[in-house]
């Protein structure tokens, strides 16, 4: 599942992603609410997922900054949109967006996050996709469907992640990609084709790099 609209990631567009995560990546600023997010100047590529489904870890991974996203085992840490800053000159800036699907947090805190995560994608002019990951030992639960709907209803673009794939086995994640995948083309706004990813064992970063620099190209 290495593929961008035009066909598969070529050799050139893997090696100039691994070059842009190579140079400066910084933590920018953590935003409450929308009036503290950064000025749009660059293009922005947001990350999404139920809670513990493995984002700080694979935006870590891709970045190859091991303490650059947080990681926790409590649902829910993540609060606010974070935005860190990649290449110098200012390339594009990836955005660390609350967790969803949390049962434990306080039913008005989630009312906020909600607000906030809607709120950002309807008005973020300079967001050019979001990456919904999913654990490829659950698949697509309703809480992720419901993320694909606000996502296709603000008509922004976004690709199905799938993390964690060396938990499970090549015949179980054969089966949960071609699902998963079955379920992208019935949406409006989803990338037809999945990117299966492990930040343990670095399975799949380098096409998630290529994925997040032909985004914004």
């Amino acid at each position: 599942m290495t593929e961008t609209d035009d066909g598969p990631f070529d050799a050139e567009m893997l090696e100039a992603a691994r070059i842009t995560f190579a140079g400066p990546i910084a933590f920018l600023k953590s935003a409450p609410t929308l009036e503290f997010l950064p000025d749009p100047e660059v293009p922005e590529i947001a990350f999404a997922g139920r809670s513990n489904v493995g984002k700080s870890s694979l935006l870590n991974a891709l970045t190859g900054r091991n303490g650059l996203a947080r990681t926790s085992n409590t649902p829910g840490r993540t609060q606010e949109l974070n935005f860190f800053d990649v290449g110098d000159p200012l390339a594009l800036r990836l955005v660390d967006m609350p967790g969803y699907g949390f049962a434990k947090a306080p039913k008005d805190m989630v009312k906020k996050w909600r607000f906030l995560i809607n709120d950002f994608l309807r008005g973020r002019q300079v967001l050019k996709r979001v990456l919904v990951l999913v654990d490829s030992r659950h698949g697509l639960k309703e809480v992720d469907h419901d993320i694909m709907a606000m996502l296709d209803k603000a008509a922004v673009s976004y690709r199905l992640v799938l993390t964690k794939v060396d938990k499970i086995k090549p015949t179980e994640l054969l089966k949960v990609i071609e699902s998963t995948a079955a379920e992208a083309r019935k949406r409006p706004a989803a990338h037809p084709d999945i990117l299966a990813t492990s930040s343990e064992v670095g399975l799949g970063i380098a096409e998630l790099r290529a994925a997040v620099i032909e985004s914004i190209g």
